[in-house]
């Protein structure tokens, strides 16, 4: 090399993103550039404003390295820091910007489970007897108001102790407080369940000391979760919140919208629940599910 400069800029407190990424090679993707342009961009001017000392720099690399600890094959750590920093619902967000009448998207969970069996209309999801009993009677159209037809609906939530089938394995029975339902000609489907209830986000970990040094709520609030697949149309992932949870403005993942926060109406009726195979008094909750054209 001799004397000759370097082609690239040296490092400094000014230029440091601008030395880092500099060094990317000019044959890399352009879509990958831009990514790392960016994080680079940000992390250092986010440095610059911190401040931080080395204290606080190898505290954050020792945080870091306990997240990763706790990732197995039924955990993600850091699915669930993404989640209570508000990024996995804003990278949700830009990925399902829909018209006004559809409904919105929020994020699927580490819960969800594949294969589950479909379901005869009516059928009760819940197999531990806990909870307050819940009528669900819903729909699924277009945004034009048309009913969709042979929408296939996974249907999942938490129990009354606030825990997933899944996480209680030998505890809570097989296939609790899940199901699958088609649609019928008139768009509807209906189950019995529970009225959901609030639960906290793993919090034994690393995102959860995060969380209690914040000072923020581990809870999720309370909420059933749908997909909803229709020939046609976009898939949809969604919640329908309770309207009285206490943890609705203090949601860990902010998965909370206005508009999936749902109607729930205390039913005593004996008739009724008669109908429905229901005890009295139960509650009612009657959410339409509006879903966008793929555009095909």
């Amino acid at each position: 090399m001799g004397n000759r400069a370097p082609s690239y800029p040296l490092f400094s407190e000014r230029r440091s993103a601008l030395a880092v990424n500099a060094r990317i090679a000019p044959d890399v993707s352009p879509r990958l550039r831009e990514i790392v342009t960016a994080v680079v961009e940000h992390l250092h001017a986010a440095v610059k404003q911190i401040e931080p000392t080395h204290e606080e720099w190898l505290a954050a690399i020792r945080f870091l390295t306990e997240t990763g600890h706790m990732c197995d094959e039924w955990r993600q750590e850091f699915i669930l820091l993404s989640d209570v920093l508000g990024v996995s619902m804003l990278v949700d967000a830009i990925n399902h910007r829909r018209p006004g009448s559809a409904t919105e998207n929020t994020i699927l969970g580490p819960f969800f489970v594949a294969g589950t069996p479909v379901l005869e209309h009516g059928a009760n999801l819940c197999l531990d007897g806990k909870g307050e009993p819940l009528l669900v009677r819903a729909r699924v159209v277009d945004t034009s108001g048309q009913p969709v037809a042979n929408a296939v609906v996974d249907v999942w939530q938490a129990n009354d102790d606030g825990f997933y089938d899944v996480q209680q394995t030998g505890i809570q029975p097989r296939g609790n407080l899940r199901g699958k339902f088609v649609t019928d000609a008139g768009g509807a489907f209906w189950f019995r369940s529970i009225k959901p209830r609030h639960y906290p986000i793993p919090n034994d970990g690393p995102v959860g000391k995060l969380l209690a040094s914040l000072g923020r709520s581990p809870n999720r609030a309370a909420h059933i979760h749908f997909i909803i697949d229709a020939a046609g149309h976009e898939p949809l992932i969604t919640h329908v919140f309770a309207p009285d949870c206490p943890y609705l403005a203090e949601d860990a993942v902010f998965g909370v919208k206005k508009s999936l926060i749902g109607t729930f109406e205390r039913v005593a009726d004996a008739a009724s629940a008669a109908e429905f195979g229901m005890v009295s008094p139960y509650w009612l909750t009657e959410p339409t599910f509006v879903l966008q054209s793929d555009g095909r």
